[in-house]
């Protein structure tokens, strides 16, 4: 099974999921989304597979958030993800991704359910 953690290193529960994956034997394809954010179509998928909107994935305590706007409301569903492709640090971490799954890693144990 092919694993996938897009990954801040600076950020401690990205750390710790990284960890909990290998301690179970999975050595997943790290990805440091602050450098190579996913598309705007992967970023879609990994919405679809989490089973959120936009807004769930969005960092509102970024100051990125509030000076573009993010905070309105009526902001649309393509505008948050065109935001967080464009300015990847509005994306919470750490998620990871199998062809069929998908964990935010808050808390860290979360990543845990994609291995089932």
């Amino acid at each position: 099974m092919r694993v996938t953690i897009y990954y801040n290193p600076r950020c401690t529960k990205s750390r710790q999921a990284l960890q909990l994956l290998r301690d179970r034997g999975v050595d997943p394809e790290v990805i440091n989304y602050l450098h190579d954010p996913p598309s705007a179509q992967e970023l879609g998928r990994i919405l679809g597979l989490l089973g959120m909107a936009p807004r769930d994935l969005i960092r509102r305590k970024e100051k990125e958030y509030r000076a573009a706007g993010l905070d309105d409301p009526a902001v649309s569903d393509e505008a948050l993800v065109s935001a967080m492709v464009s300015n990847p640090i509005l994306m919470e971490r750490p998620i990871v991704v199998t062809e069929k799954a998908a964990a935010l890693g808050r808390p860290p144990e979360n990543v845990l359910t994609v291995l089932d």
